[in-house]
């Protein structure tokens, strides 16, 4: 129990270290990015805003982390059948290493920015080193010496590792997906064409090329001068061209190779214009894109031309951040009214039955669509769809506690605790809790794999996180309706099945693993 403690004292000391030097570390800037953002965990506005919730979170994560550690030192030796249950789990090899690997991907989720970004980790300028993953604010394209119209813009750092490699006058390391998980559309993909015997080939395989090429005003392939179409290698249909501040300036028509029309309305004569585009073409692929290991894209991109690798992992950090609030909440009033119904009983217990029957009659999809509708755009994020799932999902544990603590209270050891004086929240918490750690240790794993279902179906429907959150049921929702990228779908797909699949063999062998029936002996 000592590494939960020591790993949440260190995430709250580099939070509060971050704020304080400014410093943007993995993981901890999380809890100051999210009280900014959201507007109803900060006061006040503007530079003078006080992040409340990222200090709350601060506090708690260092004096729960103390406290566990505290108690793991000062404590009574640990229990001889907990040892044996652990003991048991191990044993178990398909959950002890589903666990294993559930533990190295929150790692790697961990690591946020130090794997997945647009921003380099480290920039060597004019003989200085700069980290801006690390820094709270963007640089912008003046402090590498970009100057002109993109001088304020904020710096593109894939573009600037591509300069100053050329010239060697400096140097970027990127992370190892170089693309941010939503906000970094990218423009359509490009590779150059071959001529051979007349015909338009792709280079990649040497056939004759079908669909659209182009060519560019700038080497970087960011703004288009020409775009045709192609069909079996020939020029076939219509082509556009526009002038390098992207106004429309030419128009033809083509079929099987031969200039039907065409129309110039640019300055300067059209032979100037075109030049030999036929010489300089290059295959476009627009969104979505197929996989590309070339441009380091190795599942490809979506319909919004964003990574579905860097998509992917900020999916998977979504559904860790999800389960780390969820979680602790929904067992904390799931167990508290559980077993204030099992040991109090009468009207508290009638009461409250009544009320989880009126909750659980409630239409929930109907619920998510009325406060979807009704939430200002400004306050919707993952604190909205965590307290509806919240106001739903602390029910189902609320039976099971119940039965257990109505099943202990007449103990002999609750009977002497109330003899010594000691109180009803000692009781329960210190007496009945501990004997019914089997039943929620047991209910751990299914409740998040239940919580994971539950955003990606939402987000499926449209009814979930806002686009800003990079979400699997979204990603589900855009290969569904983008069929020919089968990429979408297979990804999606497959990381998910798998996520689930790995906490249900991690809760299926806790199960068997706590199971009284195995240390349980009868003549």
């Amino acid at each position: 129990m000592r590494l939960p403690g020591f790993i949440g004292i260190l995430l709250g000391l580099l939070a509060a270290a971050g704020e304080l030097a400014g410093v943007a570390f993995p993981t901890a800037r999380w809890f100051f990015e999210a009280s900014r953002d959201v507007p109803w965990l900060h006061s006040g506005s503007g530079d003078d805003a006080f992040p409340w919730f990222g200090w709350l979170c601060t506090v708690v994560l260092i004096t729960a982390g103390s406290l566990i550690v505290i108690r793991s030192f000062s404590g009574t030796p640990p229990n001889p059948l907990t040892q044996r249950r652990i003991r048991r789990f191990r044993e178990i090899n398909r959950g002890y290493w589903s666990l294993v690997i559930l533990c190295v991907l929150a790692t790697l989720a961990a690591l946020d920015q130090t794997v997945v970004g647009k921003r380099a980790l480290a920039v060597k300028h004019e003989g200085r080193w700069s980290f801006p993953a690390f820094l709270p604010n963007e640089l912008k394209n003046r402090d590498f010496g970009i100057l002109g119209d993109l001088a304020d813009a904020p710096a593109d750092y894939r573009k600037l590792k591509r300069v100053l490699e050329a010239d060697g006058s400096g140097r970027v390391i990127l992370p190892p997906i170089p693309y941010d998980p939503t906000g970094d559309t990218l423009p359509p993909r490009s590779r150059p064409l071959e001529r051979i015997d007349g015909l338009h080939c792709d280079s990649a395989d040497g056939k004759p090329y079908w669909g659209l090429a182009g060519s560019y005003h700038d080497a970087d392939h960011d703004r288009m001068r020409l775009r045709f179409t192609l069909r079996d290698g020939r020029l076939s249909g219509v082509a556009d061209g526009w002038l390098a501040d992207g106004t429309p300036c030419y128009t033809a028509e083509y079929r099987d190779g031969r200039l039907l029309t065409e129309r110039y309305t640019g300055p300067g004569t059209k032979e100037a214009f075109l030049g030999d585009p036929l010489q300089s073409l290059r295959a476009i692929r627009y969104h979505p894109s197929p996989p590309s290991p070339a441009d380091r894209h190795w599942l490809g991109t979506n319909s919004q031309g964003y990574d579905v690798l860097a998509y992917l992992y900020g999916g998977l950090q979504v559904n860790f951040k999800a389960a780390l609030i969820y979680l602790p909440i929904v067992y904390l009033i799931g167990i508290s009214i559980g077993m204030m119904m099992g040991y109090f009983g009468g009207w508290f217990d009638l009461a409250v039955q009544r009320l989880i029957e009126v909750f659980s009659n409630v239409p929930f999809l109907f619920v998510v669509i009325i406060i979807s509708s009704k939430v200002p755009e400004k306050f919707k994020g993952l604190p909205v769809i965590l307290t509806i799932l919240v106001a739903f999902g602390w029910m189902g544990m609320t039976y099971l506690m119940r039965t257990a603590a109505y099943r202990d209270k007449e103990r002999d050891y609750i009977a002497a605790a109330r003899v010594l004086g000691a109180r009803t929240p000692r009781i329960l918490f210190r007496h009945l809790l501990p004997n019914t750690v089997a039943i929620i240790v047991t209910l751990v794993p299914f409740t998040m794999s239940g919580l994971v279902f539950a955003l990606t179906s939402l987000d499926y429907l449209g009814f979930g996180l806002p686009p800003e959150y990079a979400t699997w049921g979204r990603l589900l929702n855009d290969g569904l309706s983008n069929l020919s990228a089968p990429w979408l779908v297979s990804s999606t797909f497959t990381v998910l099945v798998g996520l689930l699949v790995l906490i249900t063999f991690v809760g299926e062998a806790v199960r068997e693993a706590f199971d009284p029936k195995k240390f349980t002996y009868y003549r």
